[in-house]
């Protein structure tokens, strides 16, 4: 540490994202990326906000992103009042911690979920409690039934790729009327029911979603809530004293197009759901136990392999998976769902694996 550095700083632990390796004909399986790219429409819509004019790039962009927010409001039926845009879900979440999760009691979220959320709390001085999942991995609402000074929690969770149903949602909403319950929902377009249509019988439900996955738009970074715009202020007061543009004018166009392509989304979702349920079979008839997945990757383990070996003899072969070291789950991979090719692919060099 250096002594220019802020008190606190050498206390952080910060989030370590997935790696972006530069190897030669990678098979990519560790981030979560959606294997197929953008909608047409998007890189249309960035050639048209560009219009052949440089000089369009001089101008700052919409601080408010009133057209992005705006395709969002009827995408979910809502008004620009319940929408809040941000560079990313992570920003976006980043905004949360600050505006609507610093109370006197503890926040709650799962022992094994976004390995950013305690970063958040630590580098805004967010007290928390982490609660178990239970054995098989699940969250158990009466466990989150209690004085708390907020709730989040990602639906389907990662990395266990598991679903918490619609009325169990709601009854979490229902026993926590003074706190604020953020979802987030940035895997639910592969299987999930969303809580968006419980904001208007709920004020305390934040619901975050994000254009990285299932709009193909990790390289963009873009994100958004929706709530109550009571909820709403506080993040873009937050915004607002923090980062007045965090959407450049080509995520804006990219973000309208993507999300009023429905017909590109459903049918690239669709795919990836279907390689999904392909690449469940294929892992049990290796002997693997696959956690239930409605998002598009899967959590796996082998009852009679390490699995930080299994990475390693798959990155040998330029198959990168994701492991964590965290104990409950150090035996589990993580393993995005590629293509239908990539997918057979990474299959086929986990039975020689298994073999040798």
């Amino acid at each position: 540490m250096s002594r220019f550095w802020s008190a606190g700083v050498a206390d952080l632990t910060p989030y370590v994202p997935g790696e972006q390796p530069q190897m030669q004909r990678l098979i990519k399986l560790n981030t979560n990326e959606n294997p197929y790219g953008p909608s047409p429409r998007v890189l249309a819509a960035i050639r048209e906000a560009l219009g052949g004019d440089a000089d369009a790039l001089k101008r700052y962009p919409d601080p408010d992103a009133r057209r992005f927010k705006q395709a969002i409001a009827t995408r979910f039926g809502l008004e620009v009042a319940n929408v809040h845009v941000g560079n990313g879900s992570d920003e976006v979440l980043a905004n949360v911690f600050q505006g609507l999760l610093k109370h006197d009691k503890p926040i709650l979220f799962p022992d094994i979920t976004y390995s950013f959320y305690p970063v958040y709390c630590g580098l805004y001085g967010v007290a928390f409690e982490n609660v178990p999942l239970t054995d098989t991995f699940e969250i158990r609402v009466d466990d989150y039934l209690k004085p708390n000074g907020g709730i989040i929690f990602p639906n389907p969770n990662a990395p266990t790729g598991r679903m918490l149903a619609g009325g169990e949602v709601e009854r979490l909403l229902a026993g926590n009327p003074d706190s604020v319950v953020v979802i987030d929902e940035a895997y639910i377009d592969f299987g999930g029911e969303s809580a968006a249509g419980l904001i208007a019988k709920y004020p305390n439900l934040l619901v975050v979603q994000t254009l990285s996955k299932s709009r193909s738009l990790a390289g963009l970074r873009l994100g958004f809530a929706i709530g109550h715009p009571d909820l709403i202020e506080a993040l873009e007061r937050v915004k607002n004293s923090f980062n007045s543009y965090p959407l450049d004018r080509l995520a804006q166009a990219a973000g309208v197009a993507a999300i009023e392509d429905e017909a590109y989304f459903d049918e690239t979702r669709r795919a990836v759901i279907a390689s999904r349920e392909a690449l469940v079979t294929r892992l049990t008839a290796l002997g693997f136990e696959v956690l239930p997945s409605a998002a598009n990757f899967v959590f796996a383990r082998h009852p009679s392999h390490d699995a930080a070996q299994l990475a390693a003899a798959l990155r040998e072969r330029s198959i990168i998976v994701r492991h964590f070291k965290q104990a409950r789950v150090a035996q589990f991979l993580r393993i995005t769902v590629g293509t239908e090719a990539e997918c057979v692919a990474f299959t086929d060099a986990l039975r020689e694996i298994l073999a040798n």
